[in-house]
C-alpha cells in the first residue's frame, strides 16, 4: 500500500469514534428516508416498491426474502428440536445427528449410480458416467441424508408441536375465465400459467394430476394461457384451447394438445377438434378469425402483472410456484395453506 494511503488511513482510525460496541439501528416502516421539498417518502414506501421488483433468478424481491426467511427459521426450528432431543438422551447435537439420522442413511450402490445417471443424462449434459460418477454419488447421499433428516424432524414435532407464523407472500391472482376443475368453495386454488409448446409444461401435467389426484375436492385448478413469444405455435394452440372452451370442449382438447406437442400446427389444431367430435365449421371459424385472442391476451397481461416470466407458473392461494418442481414442493405448499384455513 502507499504510504500516503496508510497515513491517511491511520488518521480516519485514529480521529474517528469505534463502532463496535455500537450496532446500527435496524430501520423501521415509519423512517423517513427521503424529503420532497417538504413531503416525506417512508421506508414502508420505497419497501412496497422495492419488493415488487425482480431478484435473481427473475422471482420478485418479496418472494426471495421470504425463501431465505424461511430456509432461516425452518433451520433454527430444527436446531431447538434436536437440541431439547440431545439434551432428553443425555448426549450432544453432534452426537444425536450421528444415532438419529448419519447411522441410518443407506449406502449409495454403484447401481443407484448407474440407474440415476440413465434416467438423467440431460441432466448431466452428456457427460460420461466415469466423469460424474463421484458428483452423483454425493448428490444421491445428500438427498436421502435430507429424507431421514426430514423423517425425524417430523417425529421430534409430532411430540413437540411447532407453530410458524411467518406469512408468505400472496400475489392477487384471479381466476378470471379460465377454464377449471373444482368446487369454487374449495380451501385451495391453483392457478397456472402455461404454453402448449414449452417442454416444461408437458413435464409438470402428470405433477398437476397428481396433485388433483391427491386432494381431490380440497382443491379447485385453474388454467390460464402464456404462450410464450420464442414458441411460433403456443398463441394458435391457446386460442384454439379456448375455442374448444366454448365448446365446453376446453379439458379433452388440453389433454390431446399435452398428448401430441408435436403436431400444433394449423391442420393439426383443427383436426383434433374433429377427432373430438367438436362442431368443426363453428371451432374453425372462431380459429381463423381469432374470435377469442383478446381472452389470451387478457391471461398474458394478468400473468405478466403477477409475475409471471416464464412457463410454467403455479399460483396456490396467491403464493408462487415457478418452473415444472416435484411433487413434493406442491405437497408441502398446500399441506401448509390447508393447515393455516385450520386456525
Amino acid at each position: 500500500m502507499h504510504k500516503l494511503t496508510l497515513l491517511a488511513t491511520a488518521i480516519v482510525l485514529a480521529t474517528a469514534c469505534s463502532t463496535a460496541a455500537q450496532p446500527a439501528r435496524r430501520p423501521v416502516p415509519t423512517d423517513i428516508v427521503a424529503t420532497v421539498g417538504s413531503t416525506p417518502i417512508m421506508l414502508s414506501e420505497v419497501d412496497d416498491k422495492a419488493l415488487e421488483q425482480p431478484a435473481q433468478g427473475g422471482v420478485k424481491l418479496s418472494l426471495a426474502l421470504y425463501d431465505a426467511r424461511r430456509a432461516a427459521l425452518d433451520d433454527l426450528i430444527a436446531t431447538r428440536l434436536m437440541d431439547d432431543a440431545a439434551k432428553a438422551q443425555g448426549i450432544d447435537r453432534s452426537a444425536l445427528i450421528e444415532k438419529e439420522i448419519t447411522s441410518r442413511v443407506q449406502t449409495v450402490t454403484d447401481f443407484d449410480v448407474n440407474t440415476w445417471y440413465e434416467a438423467n443424462k440431460a441432466r448431466v449434459q452428456g457427460a460420461p458416467l466415469e466423469q460424474v460418477r463421484q458428483p452423483i454419488r454425493q448428490y444421491l447421499t445428500q438427498e436421502r441424508m435430507q429424507a431421514v433428516r426430514s423423517d425425524y424432524l417430523d417425529t421430534l414435532k409430532r411430540k413437540t408441536p411447532v407453530r410458524v407464523m411467518l406469512e408468505p407472500p400472496r400475489q392477487a391472482v384471479s381466476a378470471a375465465n379460465g377454464p377449471a376443475k373444482g368446487s369454487a368453495s374449495a380451501p385451495i386454488e391453483m392457478i397456472e400459467f402455461s404454453d402448449f409448446q414449452c417442454p416444461f409444461c408437458l413435464r409438470a401435467d402428470p405433477t398437476v394430476q397428481q396433485v388433483l389426484g391427491t386432494y381431490g375436492d380440497r382443491i379447485r385448478f385453474v388454467y390460464r394461457h402464456y404462450p410464450l413469444p420464442n414458441h411460433p405455435n403456443a398463441r394458435p394452440a391457446a386460442e384454439a384451447a379456448a375455442c374448444a372452451g366454448e365448446q365446453g370442449k376446453f379439458w379433452p382438447y388440453h389433454d390431446h394438445l399435452f398428448a401430441n406437442p408435436t403436431k400444433l400446427s394449423d391442420g393439426d389444431l383443427k383436426q383434433g377438434a374433429a377427432e373430438l367430435g367438436l362442431n368443426t365449421a363453428q371451432f374453425n371459424a372462431c380459429v381463423d378469425t381469432h374470435k377469442l385472442k383478446a381472452q389470451v391476451d387478457a391471461d398474458i397481461k394478468d400473468g405478466e402483472a403477477a409475475g409471471v416470466n416464464g412457463t410454467p407458473a403455479f399460483f396456490v392461494n396467491g403464493r408462487m410456484i415457478s418452473g415444472a418442481q416435484p411433487y413434493d414442493v406442491f405437497k408441502k405448499m398446500i399441506d401448509e395453506e390447508l393447515e393455516l384455513k385450520k386456525r
